[in-house]
């Protein structure tokens, strides 16, 4: 297992190089999709990777996947080196952990984002209107106060350095139709709702997060990553009171640190320094302790 920030596989093409992950099309139903250790902040790509933060959020992903399979069908075909293609055998400690093979689906055009507490962009909304995302919410609150009801809030999916932006459920019915979102909706709570109880139990606040799906042979799919630190917040429940940003097992710590730093949030980015780097690789190896109940290990 090694430290990947960009990988070069000629045998199939790359069909996608995102913000963390690298794609290629393997055949007429599958792509490989390999999570490297890219970090990025404000839809910026980091200079530095995070190492082995790809595999983390990788097997984070398939541990939440393998927990929802019954609620809703997942795009995983393999997982283990051992089961790829031969062609692949050469690259097989780079994707050794961090890489997946997977059916491919038709991405819906929304990203469905699911809130259970108020915060982040959510927050800044509730103050300037009393509402989130269009939804009422009572006088009062405070920041990162459980809501009343998790909120299914859509937005849109931004190309590689733009910006999602909030939606309403009308412009996302008019995006996918009314019975497919009326699915999505109550998939994407029920998965929440799951994740957010087991979660509690291993001493996690899942504050908010965000799932895709797509349509594999006319059903419903999820896809990509599930419930990671890069797609949610997580906040220790020790400690937890309401009224004040709470510390996170999340690119959070990142964030903040890059908010103090003299950058006006475009390329090029600030070099992270080894302690940010250090730091932020806890916070997501933490992470994967606590949900897992296992330690993180690159042996």
């Amino acid at each position: 297992m090694k430290v990947v920030t960009e990988t070069q596989i000629k045998e199939f093409p790359l069909t996608s190089r995102g913000k963390v992950r690298d794609i290629y099309d393997l055949a007429e139903d599958r792509l490989l999709i390999v999570t490297t250790d890219r970090m990025s902040a404000f839809d910026v790509i980091m200079n530095e990777p995070i190492p082995f933060k790809g595999v983390i959020l990788n097997q984070i992903t398939m541990f939440w996947m393998e927990m929802f399979k019954n609620i809703v069908p997942n795009h995983l075909i393999a997982s283990d080196v051992a089961d790829f293609p031969d062609a692949l055998a050469p690259y097989a400690e780079e994707l050794e952990g961090r890489a997946v093979i997977v059916k491919k689906a038709k991405p819906l055009p929304i990203e469905c984002i699911v809130r259970g507490y108020i915060t982040g962009s959510g927050w800044k909304d509730y103050q300037r209107t009393g509402s989130v995302c269009g939804y009422p919410l009572p006088d009062g609150l405070q920041e990162s106060e459980k809501l009343p009801e998790p909120l299914f809030t859509p937005s849109t999916k931004a190309e590689l350095g733009e910006h999602d932006e909030n939606i309403t459920l009308t412009q996302a019915r008019d995006l996918i139709g009314a019975d497919l979102l009326d699915k999505v909706q109550t998939t994407s709570l029920e998965i929440y709702s799951r994740a957010r109880d087991f979660a509690a139990e291993k001493g996690i606040l899942i504050a908010d997060t965000k799932f895709e799906f797509g349509m594999v042979d006319g059903h419903l799919t999820l896809i990509d990553e599930v419930l990671t630190p890069d797609s949610s917040r997580f906040w220790p429940m020790q400690g937890y009171a309401p009224g004040v940003t709470q510390p996170s097992f999340d690119k959070q710590y990142l964030r903040d640190w890059l908010s103090k730093q003299d950058w006006d949030k475009t390329p090029p980015p600030p070099t992270l320094t080894d302690e940010v780097i250090e730091k932020t690789g806890a916070k997501y190896a933490e992470a994967y302790q606590h949900l897992t109940g296992k330690p993180f290990t690159t042996v």
